[in-house]
């Protein structure tokens, strides 16, 4: 019970300045940060000696050094700081913002996202949206992230996934390449751009009735980088259009057949153990409601897409 009313009753400015100390390693320096004098901090961490029982400092010629005790004490009170510093800063002109951290496979995010966010910014202008790209290969907990978006079969162990849509894989070239391509069996001409996914080939040449070739060309972490390739010529991508349609409208790339073949779709996915906040939850209805009304739509995705 002593120990309890100790920690009850420790005052703000003694931990300040132990805090500020500990830094400077130096209450004179520490006084000019908190602007007062090197005997108020003194004084400071005096009081807060006596009400822990420890010494935190030992007095030295020029300066102070931390003793075990303080640096003991030190990492809570910068990590208790920090945490009260970041809450206080979410207050902006009387209402308190919300933080929540995203990952979000690249594709998606270039493709999808971003183009749309400002139409989020705008619905929810109290939410703090945190994104974080990544290829796909992500650790939730371990990124202290609230939600990740992937791409996949929507099983991943201890997660919670919700769909949010598929998006079929087709080649995509760049038009000085295109131009060679007839029939689905000129691909095998061809340089084919491959990801770390190595059934992806295979499968389309499946749905064209054919033989796979064996692909021999750049293997890549990413669709972007991908996509970016196939338009400087290096090759032919497999893709899905749906996320490349700035590029596709633009004729950088170009989709020289109709076949396509589902690989995986996109899911949002959470940890079980996760409790959804209210803004975690206007942020995943959001992308719910707003992939349905872009579904809905009479202007099918087809449309959009340019063909050789």
């Amino acid at each position: 019970m002593r120990r309890r009313t100790k920690l009850s009753h420790l005052p703000l400015n003694a931990l300040r300045a132990f805090e500020a100390t500990a830094r400077n390693l130096s209450f004179t320096r520490a006084g000019l940060e908190l602007r007062v004098t090197q005997a108020a901090v003194s004084q400071h961490v005096k009081v807060l000696e006596d009400r822990l029982g420890v010494q935190l400092f030992r007095r030295l010629p020029r300066g102070v050094a931390l003793t075990d005790e303080g640096q003991l004490l030190l990492p809570s009170i910068v990590e208790a700081f920090g945490r009260l510093t970041e809450t206080l800063n979410r207050f902006e002109d009387g209402h308190y913002q919300d933080v929540i951290a995203v990952g979000v496979v690249g594709t998606f995010a270039s493709g999808w996202l971003l183009p749309r966010l400002d139409a989020f910014r705008k619905a929810h202008p109290r939410i703090d949206l945190r994104l974080f790209t990544n290829n796909n290969r992500i650790d939730i907990a371990g990124e202290g992230l609230d939600y990740a978006i992937r791409f996949g079969d929507g099983l991943w162990h201890g997660t919670d996934a919700t769909h949010l849509m598929g998006a079929p894989f087709t080649p995509l070239c760049a038009p000085s390449l295109a131009r060679r391509l007839s029939r689905p069996a000129d691909l095998k001409r061809e340089v084919l751009l491959r990801s770390y996914r190595q059934e992806e080939w295979p499968r389309w040449f499946a749905a064209a009735g054919l033989q796979s070739p064996v692909p021999k060309g750049m293997v890549f972490d990413s669709s972007i980088t991908i996509a970016s390739a196939a338009a400087r010529g290096f090759g032919v991508a497999l893709l899905p259009p749906a996320l490349f349609q700035d590029e596709i409208r633009r004729r950088r790339l170009i989709r020289p057949f109709q076949i396509e073949v589902a690989l995986g779709d996109y899911w949002i996915t959470s940890l079980h153990s996760r409790q959804p906040t209210q803004a975690m939850l206007s942020f995943k209805n959001w992308l719910l409601e707003t992939i349905a009304a872009k579904n809905s739509s009479p202007r099918q995705a087809s449309r959009d897409l340019t063909t050789v």
